[in-house]
């Protein structure tokens, strides 16, 4: 005997449309190839939901059974393991110039990301506000080489021209010329300067172009890079996120922010004590008389962003050319230089790097020394933000499982 409105569970092959109608059966591939749906609160009506941008549209089926873990698949899997760490091993070995350039476009990025997000908030669309940020460090840049470049032309052109002069005061003195004439020194000076082995040493014309098409093509790859980087940043930062499991994808989030807040924050504070140790130098350079004096303001700037030893390098350059201008000149720029890395060292930037990043100072002189020895300049540019993210990391993550064990 059978009832009105009766269901056999787990009978799914048909359903009852409340009009009587009876609806054919949806299998799983059916179902999850269907957008999903849900419930208007307002209407109470079905509403159709597209599906996220990293999320699996079920138009390709749905996933099959797990395979078993045979002694065969696990050999196989282990063996293709290994041989895809290798491969990808020589190919971070071949790529490292490239991989340097993207890291470096990638700070870039995260460093002028809150100058975007700024003018976002003043209304600017976002493409535009990259561009702006883009052109305004084009502007910097360029004003740099400007005030770089003829400087060094015209004073390597005049120690040239002045060269045969030094060689012979030197030859004046009795105690060098004994030693000149003693070591042949004039012999394998004038051996060692001929047309020949000038161009061995530069390369050749085809090694100097290299050299400059190699540097043109490095600068505008990172300009590129950052460009792209900047202008889906966002995209990126949900892309990487996603990667995290759905449990602890909210924790990741948090810390994944404060890492970017932190570099980002990092960056802005080196470029500003980097800014006004060389407002410092021009206004310096103009006082006692030296000659270029934006130029040494540029390349004391400049090397200020090299942490620990970056300052040290600006100030024995300054130095070296007051002492070539003037001898008093000279003990001037020492002075100024030893007096102003106090106040950098011990006012300027503890207060300006304790609100962006707090990194104990001898895992920052550490940290300085390895990314030299690895990266160069690069790795001392991000030494400290890098061991900010991984003092964060252990502070949130690995000390707090270690202590719950």
């Amino acid at each position: 005997m059978s009832q009105e409105g009766s269901a056999v569970p787990g009978d799914e092959a048909a359903a009852v449309h409340p009009t009587g109608e009876a609806e054919p059966a949806r299998d799983a591939t059916t179902a999850a190839s269907e957008p999903r749906s849900g419930t208007d609160t307002s209407s109470g009506r079905p509403t159709d939901v597209e599906p996220g941008e990293f999320e699996p549209s079920g138009r390709f089926g749905v996933p099959g059974r797990p395979l078993r873990r045979s002694a065969f698949l696990v050999g196989f899997t282990g063996a293709l393991g290994v041989l895809l760490a290798y491969a990808l091993f020589l190919g971070i070995r071949n790529a490292a110039g490239i991989l340097v350039l993207v890291v470096i476009a990638l700070f870039l990025a995260v460093g002028l990301h809150p100058a975007v997000v700024r003018l976002r908030k003043w209304g600017v669309p976002r493409g535009l506000a990259v561009a702006v940020v883009t052109l305004t460090l084009l502007l910097l840049i360029v004003a740099g080489l400007l005030a770089l470049v003829p400087p060094v032309v015209t004073q390597s052109g005049q120690f040239i021209q002045q060269l045969p002069g030094y060689v012979e005061e030197l030859r004046r003195n009795p105690t060098v010329n004994d030693l000149v004439i003693r070591y042949d020194v004039m012999e394998r000076v004038q051996a060692a300067a001929n047309a020949d082995n000038v161009g061995r040493a530069l390369g050749g014309v085809l090694g100097g172009a290299q050299l400059i098409f190699g540097t043109i093509f490095r600068l505008l790859t990172v300009l590129v890079l950052t460009i792209y980087f900047l202008a889906y940043f966002d995209k990126l930062r949900e892309l990487g996120y996603a990667l995290a499991p759905r449990s602890r994808r909210e924790r990741v989030q948090l810390i994944g922010d404060e890492i970017l807040t932190r570099v980002g924050a990092y960056m802005v504070g080196a470029l500003a004590i980097a800014v006004l140790a060389g407002v410092s130098t021009f206004v310096f350079a103009l006082a006692v008389g030296l000659p270029y004096p934006f130029a040494l303001a540029v390349v004391v700037a400049v090397t200020d962003l090299i942490p620990q030893i970056g300052a040290t390098l600006g100030a024995v350059v300054v130095t070296l050319v007051g002492l070539a201008t003037d001898l008093p000149v000279g003990i001037a720029c020492l002075v100024f230089f030893v007096i102003y890395q106090q106040v950098e060292n011990y006012l300027i930037y503890p207060k300006i790097m304790r609100r962006a990043v707090s990194v104990n100072e001898v895992a920052a002189l550490l940290a300085a020394l390895l990314g030299v020895a690895l990266l160069g300049v690069v790795g001392a540019l991000i030494a400290i933000p890098t061991v900010a993210a991984l003092q964060l990391i252990l502070r949130e993550v690995v000390l707090p499982r270690q202590d719950a064990r």
